[in-house]
């Protein structure tokens, strides 16, 4: 897996490729939160469209941070970008994290949200 931060003066995107598994979820949950500490009131931007395989392990990184991102840091949905990427879309549709993430096509898309 890799990570790229693009701290704009909008968003902070996080952008990451290749496979989230058990192996590369601990990276994922560490980029996040730097990332959720350095947003200073802009949306974090999770870009998965580069993505090609989502274990469950990064399906519950994903859970624990956009709890994390609601619950305790007062900030909106975590907002994901999955592109029609069914390696990522499909597991997050099966475990129902599509009704706790705010999904979105493009980042153009979550950043106009």
């Amino acid at each position: 897996m890799n990570l790229r931060t693009d701290d704009q003066a909008d968003a902070v995107i996080l952008l990451v490729s290749g496979a989230i598994d058990g192996l590369t979820a601990p990276r994922l949950r560490a980029a996040i939160a730097e990332a959720f500490d350095r947003v200073d009131g802009r949306p974090l931007v999770i870009d998965l469209s580069e993505v090609r395989h989502l274990g469950s392990a990064g399906l519950r990184a994903l859970f624990d941070s956009a709890t994390e991102a609601v619950k305790h840091r007062g900030f909106q949905p975590l907002r994901v970008v999955v592109d029609d990427t069914r390696p990522v879309i499909r597991p997050i549709e099966i475990v129902g994290l599509d009704n706790v993430l705010a999904l979105y096509n493009s980042v153009a898309d979550a950043l106009g949200a």
